[in-house]
């Protein structure tokens, strides 16, 4: 490949396993602070963090991020010669006939709690009541960190640790969520359409590669059941777990479907950080995460997209699974949480999925630079040769991820690409 490559073209080239000029480096910004250098403003205000479009619909953001600010972002990074991807989320629907209402338990009332407000939303559905109620735990947030929301959404972090009543508790409640995770409707098509218009524009002009988050997978049971629900319900009930996994896979699909037909996309992507073997078993993942998977890649190939998938632990255990479910790019290569050599990941999946990580965040918030550039160094040298290696800080630059750290990450990226 040329050495003038374009950003696009070298990280199209990594996730094919192609030779590149260099070997690409990528990041996710999660609250990380602006580089003072690099800083702009919107509306007369300082935009201080920065952030990615793929947190769109399933979190809340503590300052407005604008799709304009995404474009900048990518700017940013660029005139630093580090890759950027755009992120795009794509919008799922709720059914017409429902209707909500939020209340706020005080402290120490019946259906509370003793130490902190309850928040409910309390659902009407075609076939019942449903309520969700979570904790409001109102802990000081520092600043640029996502904020819990006043209210209860569906799919929330927040909600998993606080739940005082987390939305399906039990089989009765599972045909309820057909109701409250749809198929994009024709608002939610038409809203996606025009948000990849302003997209592809800009990634056409600018040698963008963009990624539609579009699959929620094993992510949204967690979200729904929490952690402890979720896998004794998987072990105790697997009929009943099975249904709600195939619920949330019809609407997966279909939204995998959308974006997959949509111009301008070049990768669907798949949330996982739920669905490691912190979580499951490798019988438990073959049974509910693997057969609607390879629907999903399935989908994405049909249309020439790449699929990618994201595990921040367990993925050299589960990666040939999803190697051969079709997945061909593995987000979350951790070389410290993880605690498997970088051998392991290179020996099973490096001539057959592009790898994406080598580096940790907490590395960087150290601001140690001999350990910054020897955890680099060996992550090159490891993972490089495949040809199918992306460096990445995994997770993502947080608000509290020093400038300091990441200039150590770019200079040792430089030293050893």
């Amino acid at each position: 490949m040329a050495p003038n490559s374009t950003s696009r073209q070298r990280i199209l080239a990594a996730w094919n396993g192609e030779a590149v000029d260099h070997i690409p480096l990528t990041t996710w910004c999660f609250g990380f602070p602006a580089i003072p250098t690099l800083r702009w403003e919107r509306d007369g205000k300082p935009v201080n963090y920065w952030y990615s479009k793929r947190l769109e619909h399933i979190h809340l953001l503590p300052q407005d991020w604008t799709l304009e600010d995404d474009f900048k972002r990518v700017l940013a990074w660029r005139s630093l010669d580090v890759d950027d991807v755009l992120d795009v989320s794509v919008p799922w629907s709720i059914s017409p006939e429902i209707t909500y209402k939020d209340t706020r338990i005080a402290i120490g009332n019946p259906g509370g709690d003793l130490q902190y407000p309850v928040l409910v939303r309390d659902y009407q559905t075609p076939v019942g009541f449903l309520r969700h109620a979570v904790r409001q735990t109102g802990e000081h947030q520092s600043e640029g960190w996502i904020i819990q929301p006043e209210v209860v959404p569906l799919f929330d972090d927040f909600n998993i640790p606080r739940g005082v009543k987390h939305a399906v508790i039990s089989p009765t409640d599972i045909p309820k969520i057909r109701y409250l995770y749809q198929k994009p409707d024709a608002e939610a098509c038409n809203w996606f359409a025009n948000r990849m218009k302003h997209v592809k524009n800009f990634a056409d002009q600018n040698e963008v590669a963009v990624q539609a988050w579009s699959a929620f997978g094993m992510d949204a049971v967690i979200w729904l059941m929490g952690t402890e629900g979720a896998i004794i319900m998987a072990m105790e009930d697997p009929t009943s777990f099975g249904q709600l996994v195939d619920i949330i896979a019809e609407v997966d699909l279909a939204r995998v479907e959308l974006a997959a037909a949509t111009p301008g996309v070049d990768m669907i992507m798949q949330r996982g950080w739920y669905s490691s073997t912190d979580f499951w078993s490798v019988k438990l993942f073959d049974k509910f995460v693997v057969p609607h998977l390879k629907e999903c890649t399935a989908i994405a190939h049909k249309y020439g997209k790449k699929f990618g998938y994201t595990m921040t632990t367990g993925g050299w255990l589960l990666g040939t699974r999803m190697a051969d479910a079709g997945v061909d790019v593995l987000f979350g290569i951790d070389p410290v949480l993880d605690k498997a050599p970088l051998e392991k990941f290179r020996d099973a999946l490096g001539d057959r999925m592009t790898m994406v990580g080598g580096a940790n965040s907490m590395t960087l918030a150290s601001g140690n630079k001999q350990k910054i550039h020897s955890e680099i160094q060996h992550a090159i040298e490891i993972l490089g040769p495949t040809h199918r290696f992306i460096l990445h800080p995994i997770d993502a630059l947080f608000p509290d991820t020093p400038h300091r750290g990441v200039e150590e990450m770019i200079e040792a990226w430089h030293k050893y690409r």
